[in-house]
């Protein structure tokens, strides 16, 4: 009889036995990254987002779980509900503490139900997604979250009473080009000429772009990326800090074998920086910012230097993170992203399905519509 269980967080949990559930998923997934926000605090109940990952144990053995959080706000989802919290306050529903299953800030798809090799993935996933719904009622928490799940996750969580949601990102994928040049012949030439010159023009700034990898990465290089994270916070009026430099010292000594760094030098002084991560021939890019004002900078060192580092690597997918629509421009076409959402409340879950079914409509025309009007010409 398998047992099912809130832990009290991934770190308390043995690193082998839960990375033997993660195997070739996501790196947002594996304890390394989990355990490191943990550990660096910048998740916890004192941040609202209290770890509590469900586990099933089957004679001892870990066979499922998934990355549960109890939520006291909404922020740091990428998923956004703020609407439905405001009309839950309207209708005199509490809305927040809430369940959300996700690995926090970072909104990458992949597994959100971890299953051992050999189990009944689809089986675990309706059993999973029960064993939710009963501690969001008995716990009287208004609603459960599934964010940026997998596609059969989602048909599993539907079966289960969750509600589907459809959102929309911009990824590039490697269609065997054999140089960046040979990525830029597949756009028309307005688009082809613009990139050169963008390129062209930071170089004769004096702004040189280089990538390091895993063991490639100095020490020296983590406090100038934590303080391009920091820059991009402080320059948005908007822009909230999630991290702290602890999660960039546990990430450096624990996961630094996933991570590429692409940086910009000016004068030998690093100005600019992307924190991407890679893992299964996909980069990630996660966190950009510059302490020093260069034209196209942006554009070179988040997108371009990083498309150039997937094709001399083989990499066949780069996933640059949420938003953008100008990132279509540049030849990341729009793709569909899925969660899952089960509200207690009969009211506000009605009026939720409602609006779902109007946005998934959008989202899957809006997808067809850009799809159509990808910057790149068919490939041959």
């Amino acid at each position: 009889m398998a047992d099912v269980e809130i832990a009290r967080g991934v770190a308390t949990l043995p690193r082998a036995e839960w990375n033997a559930l993660v195997t070739d998923e996501s790196p947002f997934l594996e304890w390394d990254w989990l355990a490191s926000l943990e550990d660096a605090g910048t998740v916890s109940g004192k941040t609202g987002w209290s770890p509590q990952p469900l586990v099933v144990r089957d004679q001892g053995k870990l066979v499922a779980a998934c990355p549960l959080y109890v939520k006291g706000h909404s922020q740091g989802e990428f998923v956004f509900d703020w609407g439905w919290a405001d009309a839950a306050e309207r209708a005199g529903i509490r809305y927040y503490p809430k369940l959300l299953v996700g690995v926090p800030f970072t909104p990458v798809g992949g597994a959100r139900f971890l299953v051992a090799p050999g189990e009944d993935r689809a089986g675990w996933t309706r059993k999973l997604a029960i064993a939710l719904r009963e501690i969001c009622v008995a716990q009287d928490l208004s609603s459960v979250h599934v964010n940026f799940c997998r596609a059969d996750e989602l048909a599993g969580l539907e079966a289960s009473g969750f509600l589907p949601r459809v959102g929309i990102q911009y990824h590039w994928h490697n269609d065997g080009y054999r140089s960046f040049d040979d990525y830029l012949a597949r756009f028309r030439s307005k688009r082809r000429n613009q990139i050169r010159r963008e390129r062209r023009q930071l170089a004769e700034s004096g702004v040189e772009i280089r990538c390091f990898a895993g063991d490639e990465i100095p020490d020296e290089l983590f406090p100038p990326m934590y303080d391009f994270y920091l820059s991009t916070i402080e320059s948005r009026y908007w822009g909230h800090q999630y991290l702290n430099f602890e999660l960039f010292e546990a990430v450096r000594d624990r996961f630094r074998n996933r991570l590429v760094f692409v940086v910009a030098f000016q004068e030998g002084e690093p100005v600019a920086g992307t924190f991407n991560v890679a893992k299964g021939g996909a980069l990630y890019g996660r966190y950009w910012g510059a302490t020093r004002f260069v034209r196209h900078m942006h554009f070179n060192v988040c997108y371009y230097a990083a498309i150039e580092y997937c094709i001399e690597h083989g990499l066949s997918r780069f996933e640059p993170g949420a938003g953008g629509e100008y990132k279509q421009l540049r030849g990341f076409d729009a793709q569909p992203t899925y969660s899952a959402h089960f509200l207690a409340e009969p009211r506000l879950a009605h009026a939720v399905e409602d609006f779902l079914a109007q946005e998934r409509a959008h989202a899957e025309d809006s997808i067809e519509w850009m799809r159509e009007r990808s910057a790149l010409k068919p490939g041959s």
